[in-house]
């Protein structure tokens, strides 16, 4: 009888600290759980967005691939007029689907590219805002991967592919549907969503989890309403409850929700430490497929693992996107980047992986671009005016002459996303700066639009000097400048000439930013400096003085490298270094053990 009673007792105890332990539907206990280790170790996940959308596969040149739909349904004409010539006269979105036919689909093969690439996770899209699913969802019938045109159920056989290599199976999930007819994202009113999420969207992702307990949830298109309309609480301690301790999600889930691992999208990374974050981007300007970008919008090798090297300096992570064709195959290119990140990693990993930033994290230098600008009129989105120059934090100043035709009042109109001044004969006649609250970091395909300012004055006909900067701060940017009068329409200004002599047509541009060409991780084991220049002959680090036991080398070289410390600097002698003890490409990465 005792026996039983202790075992009663036990058991209640047990239960009592399960119950104890499980994450309740508030933002308190959810954000009292924190964050699994294995997320803020791994720094490289790769992106896969891949459905109905990638048959087209069509976009502007900076436009998102996986967006095709909205296009076809808000008066997007160019995409509305490659569908008619591809597909035919009146063909629908659904009517592509039999399209996406996966022949060449190959489950094993893309796990085994990307655990070449260095990856720790893999983070497939499960469902687009298209509503199309990857699985044999019982919520979309007649709208998924496996009554459909494949005929397979992608997630399963993706997972089973990713587990087998030791690597996390991770869940993109958009929360609303262009297609639903319980409610139509972005054509019905935000807050008739209540019947679509109870009967359609909170069962269907359960069914996702508990079909396949993924190690992340990534949500999106949650900008349009709040944290309470999704039951995002209620979904995020379910999830956490189903899947345990190792279950992550991103910071996607409505107004008023502070929760999740920071996901800045096309951006230079952030600096914020407060919670794990990784920027997620594709190598080209879209996520998915998109046969109309220019090589130009790709990466390089370098340019990749340059950038992926000072996010994980700053305390971040990269989830990196690939776009399968229709049929499967991931693009050639976009391979053998994935495999030439994957070969820095293997010399490197070790500076990167389960990394934490120092207390410095770059070393930076000024750069300059200079070139002949014919208008002032750019849209770089979250982009650079030049490969030298970095996405965000750049300024810009264009200088010449405006010749004009005849003497009358002037209305100058400057439209943008950052501070902007314009002079004229030597004046400022606009100083400009917009106040940018739309905008965020992690949604770069619905960006908030430019704000204008206007000033008219009177200019005499002949030559006056124009002067106009601008001052990119982070995000979006965009810069036009307009005029008009009451004998023109108003128009880009183009009439510009880079001197008096007006001998050469536009405008002297100056493109300029800090940036970085060194940056440190530090690991329990060592702290690394990655120089983003080769050293030729020694490498100066702006550090304090290290111990006398401090052993410096190059990773992937076994040589122990001279060093000395003068007058505030800590000089490694480079010299000893020899073509074949040289490894890497793009940043070479030396550790100081001991040290520091």
């Amino acid at each position: 009888m005792k026996r039983i009673s202790l075992f009663i007792v036990v058991m209640t105890l047990a239960v009592a600290a399960g119950l104890k332990a499980q994450v309740q539907p508030t933002w308190e206990s959810i954000n009292q759980r924190g964050y699994p280790q294995w997320f803020g170790d791994a720094k490289l996940g790769i992106f896969i967005h891949w459905g109905v959308f990638s048959v087209p596969a069509f976009a502007s040149k900076e436009g998102y691939g996986e967006w095709y739909y909205l296009g076809l349904t808000s008066g997007d004409t160019a995409r509305q007029a490659f569908q008619k010539r591809m597909f035919g006269e009146g063909a629908t979105y659904q009517d592509i689907e039999p399209f996406f036919k996966a022949e060449l689909f190959d489950p094993d093969a893309w796990a085994d590219l990307f655990e070449k690439s260095g990856a720790k996770y893999v983070l497939l899209v499960t469902k687009h805002h298209d509503g199309y699913c990857l699985w044999p969802s019982r919520y979309a019938p007649e709208w998924n991967s496996v009554n459909g045109g494949p005929k397979r159920n992608i997630v399963a056989e993706l997972t089973d592919a990713v587990r087998a290599r030791d690597m996390r199976m991770c869940f993109y999930y958009s929360l609303p549907e262009w297609t639903h007819p319980l409610h139509v994202w972005m054509k019905d009113p935000d807050d008739s969503i209540a019947d679509y999420v109870e009967k359609h969207m909170i069962p269907q992702f359960k069914e996702l989890v508990s079909a396949y307990k993924p190690s992340m949830i990534f949500a999106d298109g949650e900008w349009n309403n709040t944290a309470e309309q999704w039951h995002a609480a209620e979904l995020i301690a379910w999830y956490y409850n189903t899947v345990g301790p190792d279950a992550i999600v991103n910071d996607r889930w409505g107004k008023g929700s502070d929760h999740g691992f920071r996901t800045p999208e096309y951006s230079a990374g952030i600096q914020l430490t407060d919670r794990p974050w990784a920027e997620c981007r594709g190598l080209g300007r879209s996520f998915a497929l998109n046969r109309n970008e220019p090589l130009s919008n790709y990466l390089s090798s370098d340019e990749l693992i340059r950038h992926f090297v000072t996010l994980v300096a700053a305390g971040g992570g990269m989830t990196l996107n690939v776009g399968p064709a229709a049929d499967g195959q991931i693009p050639l290119l976009q391979q053998e980047r994935l495999l030439d990140l994957g070969k820095w990693l293997k010399i490197n990993g070790e500076a990167i992986y389960a990394s934490h930033p120092y207390t410095k994290q770059y070393e930076t230098k000024p750069v300059t671009v200079s070139r002949i600008d014919s208008l002032i009129a750019f849209n770089w989105v979250r982009n650079a005016p030049h490969p030298d120059i970095t996405c965000d934090h750049f300024q810009a100043s264009w200088s010449g002459v405006l010749n004009v035709g005849h003497t009358d009042k002037y209305t100058f109109e400057v439209e943008a996303v950052d501070p902007v001044k314009v002079m004229i004969d030597g004046a400022t006649v606009l100083d400009f700066d917009p106040t940018n609250t739309g905008a965020t970091q992690s949604n770069a395909q619905s960006a908030a639009g430019s704000q204008s300012n206007q000033v008219t004055l009177r200019l005499k006909e002949g030559i006056h000097t124009v002067s106009v900067s601008y001052d990119e701060r982070d995000m979006e940017a965009s810069i036009r400048l307009l005029w008009s009068s009451k004998k023109m329409k108003k128009q880009t200004v183009s009439d510009f000439c880079t001197d008096h002599t007006l001998k050469s047509k536009g405008l002297r541009a100056d493109y300029s930013c800090q940036k970085p060409w060194l940056c440190y991780t530090q690991t329990d084991a060592a702290l690394y400096a990655h120089a983003f220049e080769y050293p030729q002959d020694s490498l100066e680090l702006l550090l304090e003085r290290p111990s006398e036991n401090l052993k410096v080398s190059l990773l992937g070289c076994e040589k122990e490298l001279p060093w000395r410390y003068d007058n505030g600097k800590l000089i490694i002698d480079t010299t000893p270094l020899k073509y074949s003890d040289l490894h890497s490409t793009a940043v070479w990465t030396f550790k100081l053990e001991g040290g520091y």
